[in-house]
């Protein structure tokens, strides 16, 4: 898929942005904080109905206005489809495709499709469980939309089952409340865990290559998925790190019975201790976990090869997302932005923000459209806005 036409009205830097789109490669040019980001970060609010920047909408509205707009026609093999989107400071967002109005934003859901990488990626390799697990889930919705749904009740039973093992004077006591609990969080973990196995299992392979075209003659980039119940899952002949898939009834089982067995522990420390909010996405160099061993240029290498394999996949499996590249050649060095040129040709669309002019790939610069981004300051405060002589 590709977008054709881009509009932003009141959000963050940009007042008004009508862009018209092709397929192939885009580049935004600025110095920092001229609102190259702001544009490719409308563009991912559209396709995951949240920002990579900031956890809240408030941010995303240009200072003194009540509310944004964001609107783009996609082409998704011949069919056009425009997503409307109106961000309020107060009150819900609204939402419409085409001419027809939402009940809410998540009707948006597969018009726009990205994978994204920026600089908070990092922390893909560098962070804790918890980025790797959210760009998990992210894979896992954007190839099983369903699953999106019951992440978001596993998380609301997950709650429940925390306030009130905080709350238990003993294990007794609330023992049939939690049964009840138990076998909710279980039949949910059961099918996370089950498609987050499916998806490590797919998306390995895609890792391996694409690093090695991306870092050549380094060591190997390897990914395993880790869960709080592997023991569990060997003794029933699962190992959910290496070949082998998981099925949900299996898995549901296997949940279901380590809760059973931890539940005095958990009454105690007022948490839940197993299921998939609590498991990881291994990255490995060579023999070594990345986290902790790599270099800074190998640790970005590796988070953007996950950006990479995950579009890789998506287009495998015949729904190819457009592909954005946040400020992603400062930290490579020459061979390796040559590498990702080649990578990034390979899709129907990418959308590039570069600060530094220098820091565009010659080869990049024959085959892309460059839009050069600056700022100035008027009475309403600082706005964007795109070089009449570079468009």
């Amino acid at each position: 898929m590709y977008l054709r036409s881009l509009h932003l009205g009141d959000f963050r830097s940009w007042a008004s942005l009508d862009l018209e789109l092709t397929p192939g490669v885009t580049v935004f040019a600025g110095p920092n904080g001229n609102g190259k980001t702001n544009i490719v970060e409308a563009v991912g609010y559209l396709a995951h109905l949240s920002s990579h920047r900031v956890s809240g909408d408030a941010a995303l509205i240009r200072e003194g206005c009540d509310s944004a707009r964001v609107s783009a026609t996609a082409v998704n093999h011949g069919r056009e489809l425009t997503a409307h989107l109106v961000i309020n400071a107060r009150g819900s967002n609204k939402a419409a495709v085409n001419r027809t109005s939402l009940r809410n934003q998540r009707g948006l859901a597969g018009i726009v499709r990205t994978t994204m990488f920026a600089p908070e990626d990092l922390a893909l390799v560098r962070g804790e469980p918890e980025q790797r697990r959210h760009f998990l889930d992210q894979v896992v919705a954007a190839r099983y939309p369903r699953l999106a749904g019951v992440r978001a009740d596993y998380d609301k039973v997950l709650r429940q089952r925390n306030a009130l093992l905080k709350s238990a004077s003993s294990p007794v006591a609330v023992a049939d409340t939690l049964d009840v609990w138990d076998a909710q969080l279980a039949h949910l973990g059961g099918e996370i865990m089950s498609a987050r196995v499916q998806v490590v299992h797919d998306l390995a392979p895609h890792v391996e290559e694409s690093y090695a075209r991306l870092a050549p003659g380094s060591r190997p980039a390897l990914i395993s998925y880790t869960s709080t119940v592997d023991a569990e899952l060997a003794d029933v002949g699962v190992d959910p790190g290496g070949t082998y898939l998981v099925d949900p009834d299996v898995a549901e089982a296997v949940l279901l019975s380590r809760l059973a067995q931890r539940r005095n522990a958990e009454v105690e420390r007022g948490t839940t201790l197993t299921g998939p909010h609590r498991d990881d996405l291994q990255l490995i160099l060579g023999t070594q976990p990345a986290k902790g061993f790599a270099s800074h240029g190998e640790s970005w290498s590796f988070a953007l090869t996950l950006r990479l394999a995950s579009h890789r996949m998506q287009r495998a499996d015949g729904t190819e997302p457009l592909v954005i590249l946040d400020d992603v050649f400062a930290e490579l060095d020459r061979a390796r932005r040559r590498a990702l040129v080649d990578l990034a040709g390979e899709a129907e669309q990418v959308l590039i923000t570069a600060a530094v002019d220098e820091d565009i790939p010659a080869d990049l610069r024959e085959i892309a459209q460059i839009h050069a981004v600056r700022a100035h300051m008027t009475d309403d405060g600082r706005v964007s806005e795109l070089d009449p002589a570079d468009d």
